[in-house]
């Protein structure tokens, strides 16, 4: 055992399954093909690719990066993770199919009946909630970590919105600074498009979390009250385009991490800022994009601090070649890899032997 907790964590912690260790033949990138959702076609009624994470992994399979043996295969986060933060009550309310059908923006949601929205779009969601939690002390042991789905950056402990039905973040960060030693401070670099308001209630009163957020000001959600939580704001106009948007993230960036050294960052790594996103109104290139993932895990690993990274928003189909291309960069760049595994312990996280998985298109403004 390492410095580390054990599953049962610090005294008063539940059992959980989501922070078993990881062999060191494995890459800190998680993963499962339950990501994604698709059910009689329902996911397409939304702007979001609903099946975008597992083209992120078969592009990466293409470019001979990965293989399924070495990523980590996502957990479902139980009932007993999810009241880490969120309210009983709300869970309760995820019961009902129109609180989903609001939450994910599927009006005909609200005509199924609740086991098949638990099956069909809360669990890929809950999943997704468990990789990015796994991914956290991936991050701490490792030096960094990617989960290739979460960024649920608009729900909070009692409210779910804009498709986020779990506070993934605010829970990744809760299981660090419960679970984990040596971890007391966390900053949130929120790069999405829309303005990440779910974790900036959260953590309003906690002076810990240190969050950056840059986004579009005049899309949702508009949260005022939210915005107090945010200690380097960076609001964008309609048609940013790459030159501005990467001096402001660099500037911004630098500047956060010098204000506070975390011992953790936790990179909401939205693709929603592309050019022509329907919902994201900004218009970065595809290389704007790579590049800002760059720049990011670059001032994250000159400091030595570790970084997890999730993908979140992102509404047009060629975001997931993106996402893989901008992974690649950062192998490339020597800012991830097999080099960083070194020394990991044995594990009880089962691997990745999924075949690869169907694409659809879902909702929302993550």
């Amino acid at each position: 055992m390492s410095k580390k907790e054990d599953s049962g964590g610090k005294k008063g912690s539940h059992q959980t399954e989501l922070y078993a260790e990881v062999p060191a033949s494995c890459l800190p990138i998680v993963y499962s093909p339950e990501y994604n959702i698709t059910f009689m076609g329902l996911e397409k009624l939304h702007p979001f690719d609903a099946g975008k994470w597992g083209k992120v992994i078969r592009f990466l399979k293409e470019e001979q990066f990965i293989t399924d043996e070495i990523i980590v295969l996502a957990r479902e986060a139980s009932e007993a993770d999810l009241l880490v933060v969120h309210t009983a009550r709300y869970l309760n309310r995820l019961k009902w199919s129109l609180v989903v059908a609001t939450i994910t923006e599927i009006p005909p949601v609200l005509f199924l009946p609740n086991f098949l929205v638990q099956r069909k779009v809360l669990k890929p969601l809950r999943t997704q909630t468990g990789g990015t939690i796994m991914a956290g002390k991936l991050a701490m042991d490792r030096g960094w970590a990617i989960n290739v789905g979460g960024g649920f950056h608009h729900c909070s402990s009692d409210k779910g919105g804009g498709f986020c039905a779990y506070a993934d973040i605010t829970l990744a960060i809760k299981f660090l600074f419960e679970r984990v030693e040596g971890v007391a401070r966390a900053t949130i670099i929120d790069l999405d498009a829309h303005q990440g308001n779910g974790h900036e209630r959260d953590f309003l009163e906690d002076r810990r979390v240190y969050i950056m957020d840059v986004y579009n000001r005049h899309i949702y959600p508009g949260d005022g009250y939210a915005k107090r939580a945010i200690k380097r704001k960076v609001e964008l106009e309609w048609g940013t385009e790459d030159m501005e948007y990467l001096q402001k993230v660099e500037l911004h960036s630098e500047g956060a991490l010098n204000e506070i050294r975390p011992d953790i960052i936790i990179y909401n790594a939205g693709t929603d800022i592309l050019d022509g996103d329907p919902l994201g109104g900004l218009a970065i290139s595809p290389q704007g994009i790579i590049k800002r993932d760059e720049i990011i895990f670059r001032a994250a690993r000159r400091r030595g601090i570790p970084i997890l990274m999730v993908t979140s928003g992102g509404y047009q189909k060629k975001t997931a070649r993106i996402i893989a291309d901008s992974i690649l960069n950062l192998h490339r760049q020597g800012l991830i890899g097999e080099e960083a595994v070194e020394g990991a312990g044995p594990s009880h996280v089962p691997l990745m032997m999924s075949k690869s998985v169907s694409s659809g298109a879902t909702f929302s403004a993550i």
